[in-house]
């Protein structure tokens, strides 16, 4: 049978018990972390929250996978999409390791069917995904979980980085921006 990547749903605050609790069973997940600044009276610590509250990415078979939401403990369900598990594309989970990996304070919003793109944005086809710049802003559309992942660019990146040159780095990818 094929892998394929899916949705588990997970008790509050337990998605990196779950992920823990998966990678020490050898089985292939993810659990996107947000590292965002946190001050507390004098101190300023990094916090590291998962992007997607209560989810877990995980890639097996369909029925192994409805085994290990039975006996993993924190483990709530599947994500179900027309009575069957819900299957995450490929690109769209490389898409969120790398949008996760380069970004920090990102937020979720739900992904609008009807937005359109003023002539200020910039957008590109990136791995099957819409990449969006606009006001220093990055926005990463993944479309079978209906949600948009965005993160502000810092002032210094941006001027390293150099939308002066026409050029930002996203990963490994450079983005070239018409002039």
């Amino acid at each position: 049978m094929q892998k394929n990547w899916y949705a588990v749903y997970t008790k509050p605050h337990c998605e990196k018990k779950v992920s823990l609790t998966l990678s020490k069973k050898n089985i292939e997940n993810i659990c996107p972390l947000n590292h965002r600044k946190s001050r507390q009276f004098f101190l300023s610590t990094t916090l590291a929250e998962p992007v997607f509250d209560s989810y877990v990415f995980v890639r097996s078979t369909e029925s192994e996978i409805i085994q290990l939401t039975k006996q993993i403990n924190g483990v709530i369900s599947l994500l179900y999409w027309k009575g069957k598990p819900a299957t995450i594309k490929d690109e769209e989970i490389d898409a969120i390791k790398e949008f996760s990996n380069n970004h920090q304070e990102i937020k979720l919003e739900k992904m609008h069917s009807n937005d359109q793109t003023g002539e200020t944005d910039i957008t590109y086809l990136m791995d099957g995904q819409i990449l969006l710049v606009k006001n220093r802003t990055m926005k990463l559309n993944i479309p079978s979980l209906g949600l948009t992942m965005v993160a502000k660019l810092p002032d210094e990146k941006m001027e390293e980085e150099s939308i002066i040159r026409n050029k930002m780095l996203f990963g490994n990818k450079e983005l070239i921006f018409p002039s």
